[in-house]
This record gives C-alpha cells, sequence and structure tokens, in this order.
C-alpha cells in the first residue's frame, strides 16, 4: 500500500495501477508490484540513463517534518561491482536541486568495517554529490545501520529547518544527524529515489508536515 499526506490533507490510500498516475518519472521506469509479500512500487533506471533517477509525487510540496516509506533495494541483474542497491528518498526538490538521504543495503553486513561505515548517506544534489562530501569532511554525512539487501526496511527521516535525520528499522535513536542541509531552510517537492544499477522497491510512504508552533 502507498500513502500519501498533503498538509492537512490525505490523499486515499492508493494501489495497483491507479498508484503510478501520483508520479512523475524522471530517469526511471516504474510499475506496480508485489515483492515479497506486499504491495509496492517497483523503479528501475532506464535504459542509458545518466542523470538522477526518480519518481516525483506530484502537487507535493513539503518544508519540515517527518516521511516515513519501506524500502527494499539491490543492485539488478547485470549492475556493475560498484552497485549497493542504492535508495531513499530526494526532498525540497525545487529548480533542479534537492537533498537526499539514502542507504547502501549491500553495504550494512559487509566483513569490510570500512564499507560498513558507509551504510547511510547525505547528499544534495548537484553541487554536493557523495565523492565531494566523502573526500571534503570524511565520515560527517555518511554512518553504519544494520539491513540486508532486497529485504524491506523501514526509513524515517525527521526535517527541521537546516537539520535532517534517519531513523533506520525500528531504531528509536537516529544513526545519522545532518545539521547544515545544503538547501538551507527550503520548500520542495517529494521523490522516491534510485541510484545507479539498483532494483527498488518502495511501499507505505507518509509525509506529515510538522507541527506548527502554538
Amino acid at each position: 500500500m502507498i500513502r500519501f499526506a498533503i498538509a492537512l490533507v490525505a490523499l486515499p490510500a492508493l494501489l495497483g495501477a491507479q498508484s503510478l498516475t501520483q508520479l512523475e518519472l524522471t530517469g526511471v521506469e516504474a510499475e506496480t508490484v508485489t515483492y515479497r509479500g506486499a504491495s509496492g512500487i517497483r523503479l528501475m533506471e532506464k535504459a542509458g540513463n545518466t542523470a538522477d533517477a526518480f519518481a516525483t509525487i506530484r502537487q507535493m510540496k513539503f518544508h519540515n517534518g517527518t516521511i516515513d516509506v519501506d524500502v527494499a533495494g539491490r543492485p539488478a541483474r547485470g549492475a556493475a561491482e560498484s552497485a549497493r542497491g542504492f535508495i531513499g528518498i530526494a526532498f525540497r526538490i525545487s529548480n533542479g536541486k534537492f537533498e537526499c538521504i539514502y542507504v547502501r543495503p549491500t553495504n550494512a553486513r559487509a566483513a569490510d568495517q570500512l564499507r560498513r561505515n558507509h551504510a547511510t548517506q547525505y547528499v544534495s544534489f548537484p553541487e554536493w554529490p557523495w565523492e565531494r562530501l566523502r573526500r571534503e569532511t570524511p565520515g560527517v554525512y555518511e554512518s553504519y545501520a544494520d539491513m540486508v539487501a532486497g529485504e524491506w526496511t523501514h526509513l524515517r527521516i525527521v526535517v527541521s529547518g537546516r537539520e535532517a535525520s534517519l531513523y533506520v528499522g525500528n531504531a528509536s535513536q537516529p544513526c545519522l544527524l545532518v545539521y547544515d542541509l545544503k538547501l538551507g531552510d527550503a520548500t520542495g517537492g517529494v521523490a522516491l529515489w534510485i541510484g545507479p544499477g539498483t532494483e527498488g522497491y518502495f511501499r507505505n510512504l507518509t509525509v506529515r508536515p510538522a507541527t506548527p508552533s502554538s
């Protein structure tokens, strides 16, 4: 089941092909599927895509609040060795720029500790890709979290002003803290996001705006 909420109005729960009408596709192909016993949306990169790959939720603007989603990411058949099953959420999308928090599922249980430390990631496109962040501020925008490639994993992203935090699974504490979102205190769209060589699945997306202070 895919659930969308915008402002204080919840859109109806959507199933089947009707869900796809809520998505604007960029560099991806989408279909509704049953995966590991649950209904969801499958995203794959379009053949020859060399740019960003995501599916934007139509008519949704997001500033501060909480984004919950279940994801399952794994390297696609024939993907390069560097593929990690990159999957996550892009937010505050506007004028070709966006923030993004994602996971690398195959890193989480790697035998290499350094790879494990790269299981989660914050980036800001196009000026702050992971390569630049890792080079200039190693370890600051990445962290470890346990997950299994290809299995459903719950992600919760909490955004407030210039700050964001990521919770993985049923964790009560965030595994990744960002105190300087590169686009500042911005507003924009929300999208389901996959990285190169990923076969990605999404379900149970809920976007809740922050409650205004009294």
